[in-house]
């Protein structure tokens, strides 16, 4: 982690889960020795209020929560002030689909947790960014267009 205020957010955001009731499934602690690290962790059973599922946690923390329907995982999903990558697993393609453009994100990744691509554009919506850095759209944001209109007569 790059210091050890990112550790600590990450420690109060995995603290608010548990006190709300999510369970540690691996990791969910500190680790000592020298270094900003906090140890892969996943949670189960993440209540829907908990704040990990609204701010941005920027650690290595898996949280999982289980949801009745895809109108109800949008929203979820989309209940948040932020907005730079969001990742849809699933077998269904006319599901992924649909729920990647319902998606309040800059970036989907559709059944893989890699989305940083050279040639594609990084960035997100809302509170995570404007515009996009990298592949031609990021190239273009740091163009200025000038139109001349040339009369020849």
């Amino acid at each position: 982690m790059i210091d050890n205020d990112a550790i600590a957010k990450v420690v109060e955001l995995v603290a608010d889960a548990t006190a709300a009731g999510a369970k540690v499934l691996t990791g969910g602690s500190t680790v000592d020795g020298p270094g900003h690290f906090y140890p892969p962790t996943v949670l189960t059973d993440v209540p829907r209020d908990a704040r990990m599922g609204r701010e941005e946690i920027f650690g290595p923390v898996a949280p999982i929560s289980v949801f009745d329907t895809e109108d109800e995982v949008i929203a979820a999903a989309n209940d948040t002030e932020f907005g730079l990558v969001s990742y849809v697993f699933t077998t269904n393609i006319n599901r992924a689909l649909r729920v990647s453009e319902r998606l309040e994100a800059g970036m989907i990744g559709l059944n893989t947790g890699l989305v940083s691509n050279p040639a594609a554009p990084f960035g997100g919506v809302k509170q995570s960014g404007v515009g996009r850095e990298g592949g031609r759209i990021g190239i273009e944001e740091f163009l200025e267009v000038k139109y001349v209109a040339v009369g020849l007569s």
